[in-house]
C-alpha cells in the first residue's frame, strides 16, 4: 500500500528529482524493515483456543486443591472480589468507616467468607470513591455478583479494545477478535482475583476513542479513574499534548464531582483513614513487601528485589516515570491515531507507577490488541512479532513468580514495548 501512494506520487509528477529519490529510499527502508509475519490469524486462533483449554485445566487443577488436607493456602478464585462484595455489606449494613478500620472489616471478612486461605486478612486500600461505586455488589449473592462483575468488565473491555486498535477489520471478523481478547493471559489474571483492572481498561479505551468525536463522554471516563488514581497519572500530560482542554476541564469536574459524593456519603472520616491506609500499604507492601515485588513489573520492585535501597529505587522509578512521560507526550501531539494514542498511553503509565500488580497488566492487552491489529494490517517490523508474545505471557509470568520466584523481567519488558510503540509510530509518520 506504502509503495502505491509512492508511484503514484512519482509518476504523478508532484515531486521534485531529489524529492523522488527520497520517497524511493524511504520506501525501500520501509521495506527492508518489515519482515515476514508468523502471527497470522490462524495461528493466533489456535494459540487463544489453547490457552482457553490451558485456563480449563488450571481452574479444574486449582479446585481439586480445595477438597484436600492442607490446601488452605491455596488462594480462591475471586479473592480480591471478596473484598468489593465485603465492603459493600458493610455499606448496606453498616458505618463506611468500618472498611478502613482493620479489626472490624476483618471481623466482616471472617463472617461473610468463614476466614480467608490461612487465616490472612484483606485490607481495604481503595479511596471513598471506589467504596461508593461497590455499594450495590451486596445486593447480590457473592457467587452471582462475582460472576455479574466479571462479565461486564470482560465484556467492556473486549468491546471497547476492539474499537479502538481495529483488530476485528484486521483478523476479519468481529468474534474472532473477541475471541483473541478474551483469551488474553491478561484476561484470566484478573478475572480470577476479581480485579477491577479490566473496568478501568474499559475507561481508558473509551476515553481514546471519544476525546474528539465526543469530548464530554471522554472527560466523564477519565473522571471515573479517580477510583484508582494512580491508574490516571499520564492523563493530564497527554490530554495537554493534544491540546484537548474541554475533555481536560470535564474529566477534572467529573473526578470533583464523584469525590465529593462519595465523601458526602460516606464521611468525611474515611478520607484520613484512607490516607492511613494508604501509608501502611506503602510501607509495608510497596518498600518492604517482597511478595508483592515477585508479582510487580515495576522498576522499583525489580531493584528492591535485587537489594538496592528504598530511596535509590525511587530515583530510577522517577527516571523511568519521565521517560515513559516524554514518551506519551511525544505520540499524543504528534498523531491522532487512537491506537497508537491507547498503546503508548497504557504501556507508559504501567511504566511510570511504582505501585503495580500482575492484574493491572490488563491494560497491557490494549497495546498488545493494537499492535497485533497494526502488524497483520501493515506488516510486522523486525523483533515485533517475538516481542508481542513475551509481552502476551508477562502475566502469567508475574502470576507465577509469587511462587517461582524468579528474576523480575516485567519492566524491560514493558520498556521494550514502549520503544516497539514509538518505533511503529515514526515508520506510520514516514509512510503518511
Amino acid at each position: 500500500m506504502q509503495r502505491c501512494r509512492i508511484a503514484d506520487k512519482v509518476r504523478s509528477g508532484c515531486c521534485t528529482g531529489a524529492g523522488k529519490m527520497d520517497l524511493l529510499l524511504g520506501a525501500a527502508r520501509g521495506a527492508r524493515s518489515r519482515v515476514n509475519g508468523w502471527l497470522m490469524r490462524e495461528r493466533l486462533v489456535l494459540y487463544s483456543c489453547t490457552m482457553c483449554l490451558l485456563y480449563v485445566i488450571l481452574l479444574a487443577a486449582w479446585a481439586s486443591t480445595f477438597d484436600r488436607a492442607g490446601a488452605v493456602h491455596v488462594a480462591k478464585p475471586g479473592a480480591d472480589f471478596s473484598v468489593f462484595w465485603a465492603a459493600s455489606h458493610v455499606m448496606l449494613h453498616g458505618a463506611p468507616w468500618q472498611v478502613y478500620d482493620h479489626l472490624a472489616f476483618a471481623r466482616v471478612e471472617q463472617t461473610l467468607f468463614s476466614g480467608f486461605p490461612g487465616g490472612d486478612f484483606l485490607p481495604w486500600l481503595y479511596p471513598p470513591t471506589f467504596l461508593l461505586i461497590v455499594t450495590p455488589l451486596a445486593l447480590l449473592p457473592f457467587v452471582l455478583a462475582y460472576a455479574v462483575f466479571i462479565g461486564v468488565s470482560v465484556f467492556a473491555f473486549v468491546a471497547g479494545t476492539l474499537r479502538v486498535s481495529g483488530l476485528a477489520q484486521s483478523v476479519g471478523s468481529t468474534r474472532v477478535g473477541a475471541l483473541l481478547l478474551a483469551a488474553c493471559p491478561c484476561v484470566f489474571v484478573a478475572a480470577t482475583f476479581g480485579q477491577n483492572s479490566l473496568l478501568t481498561a474499559a475507561l481508558v479505551v473509551l476515553a481514546v476513542r471519544w476525546m474528539e468525536r465526543d469530548p464530554v463522554r471522554a472527560g466523564i471516563c477519565i473522571g471515573l479513574l479517580i477510583v484508582k488514581p494512580q491508574m490516571a497519572l499520564l492523563f493530564p500530560l497527554v490530554l495537554i499534548a493534544a491540546r484537548a482542554w474541554r475533555v481536560l476541564a470535564v474529566a477534572a469536574g467529573s473526578a470533583a464531582l464523584l469525590a465529593a459524593v462519595s465523601v458526602l456519603v460516606c464521611g468525611t472520616q474515611t478520607l484520613p483513614l484512607f490516607m492511613a491506609n494508604a501509608s501502611m500499604a506503602r510501607d509495608l507492601i510497596l518498600e518492604h513487601g517482597e511478595h508483592f515485588w515477585f508479582a510487580s513489573p515495576a522498576t522499583f520492585a525489580a531493584l528492591r528485589l535485587d537489594g538496592v535501597p528504598v530511596a535509590p529505587a525511587y530515583l530510577a522509578q522517577g527516571c523511568v516515570a519521565a521517560v515513559a512521560a516524554l514518551a506519551a507526550w511525544k505520540v499524543w501531539s504528534s498523531t491522532r491515531d487512537i491506537g497508537l494514542r491507547a498503546s503508548i498511553l497504557v504501556v507508559a503509565t504501567l511504566l511510570a507507577n511504582p505501585y503495580v500488580w500482575h492484574y493491572e497488566l490488563a491494560w497491557l492487552g490494549i497495546a498488545l490488541a493494537c499492535m497485533t491489529a497494526t502488524g497483520l494490517r501493515r506488516g510486522w517490523l523486525r523483533g515485533e512479532q517475538a516481542l508481542l508474545a513475551l509481552a502476551w505471557l508477562l502475566p502469567l509470568y508475574e502470576y507465577f513468580n509469587r511462587w517461582a520466584k524468579l528474576p523480575q523481567i516485567g519492566p524491560i519488558v514493558l520498556l521494550l514495548v514502549l520503544l516497539a510503540i514509538l518505533r511503529r509510530a515514526r515508520t506510520e509518520a514516514g509512510a503518511n
